[in-house]
């Protein structure tokens, strides 16, 4: 088990809305607020998607992104920013002709996916290597796609977490890894729940783990009613753990969750309750490698 356990708060996603949580920060500064409730709480690092604020729906647009990080940093400096580059890889195949592209795709070139990395060069970036079913659709995420992401990622001075949903996702890293695409030690999170992918089981965690570069830091967690179990094993399997209201709207069966806050002030209790001890930005930074 880790002797100091960092705990990210993925504060509001790219699926969960507002009929899932009433409370899910969507406009740019209660993204903010909610990264700097869930830094009060005990959470090192903040993992951060934008939404456009008056739809609510997902945005990729730099000028969200941006207030989101100024509104943080003018508050607290020292919370480890995870900036997502997920959305622009999702392919929806229209009913009458699935070669051409329906109404929910948001393909896009690689190079405009890490646009906003390249202007806010956040601490880290998602890098994620899954190409799967993801509900309804698609999600294509080639390796000439990751290859270009990654080195511009490295070029920003960010650092990639490599978000991992199956086992081939961790062939194709390690297979980056020895191409030098990707720099060792890499940092991973390990995805359960996500249906089609890896189930949230401690058998399956496990194995996940084992298979991960043997110098690598790595994160777990689960989707759903399974977050905090699966945080609690991947604390006992040596990783460190991940909850946000963009994975879980509930602190217990039929309770919703008042905030980020809550759902971090929850798995800071249960680490400690089992003897851990929860790891201070600065003590998160030197265990990432990260930049001072």
């Amino acid at each position: 088990m880790q002797q100091n356990v960092i705990i990210t708060c993925a504060v509001t996603g790219n699926l969960t809305t507002r009929e899932n949580h009433p409370g899910l920060p969507v406009t740019p500064e209660e993204i903010a607020n909610a990264c700097l409730e869930a830094a009060e709480a005990g959470a090192a690092v903040a993992h951060i998607h934008v939404r456009d604020p008056e739809t609510g729906k997902p945005s990729m647009e730099l000028k969200y992104y941006q207030e989101v990080v100024e509104r943080i940093r003018a508050k607290n400096n020292a919370l480890i920013l995870n900036v997502t580059t997920g959305p622009g890889g999702r392919y929806h195949p229209s009913d009458d002709n699935p070669a051409i592209a329906g109404p929910r795709t948001t393909l896009m070139r690689p190079e405009r996916r890490v646009e906003h990395i390249v202007a806010l060069k956040p601490d880290i970036a998602t890098l994620d290597l899954n190409t799967m079913t993801f509900g309804s659709e698609v999600v294509i995420n080639t390796p000439d796609s990751v290859k270009v992401m990654a080195e511009i990622i490295h070029g920003s001075g960010s650092k990639p977490e490599l978000e991992v949903f199956d086992t081939g996702h961790i062939q194709l890293a390690q297979d980056l890894l020895k191409a030098g695409v990707l720099k060792s030690p890499a940092l991973f999170t390990i995805v359960t729940g996500v249906k089609y992918g890896f189930p949230s089981t401690t058998d399956v965690m496990a194995t996940a783990a084992r298979m991960l570069p043997s110098d690598a830091v790595w994160t777990g967690f689960g989707v759903g009613r399974m977050s905090f179990p699966m945080a609690m094993q991947a604390y006992l399997l040596g990783g460190h753990v991940r909850v946000g209201l963009e994975d879980n709207s509930y602190i217990a069966k039929g309770v919703l969750a008042k905030g980020n806050g809550e759902l971090v002030e929850r798995v800071r209790d249960l680490i400690e309750k089992l003897g851990g001890k929860i790891a201070e930005p600065s003590r998160a930074r030197e265990m990432l490698g990260l930049r001072a």
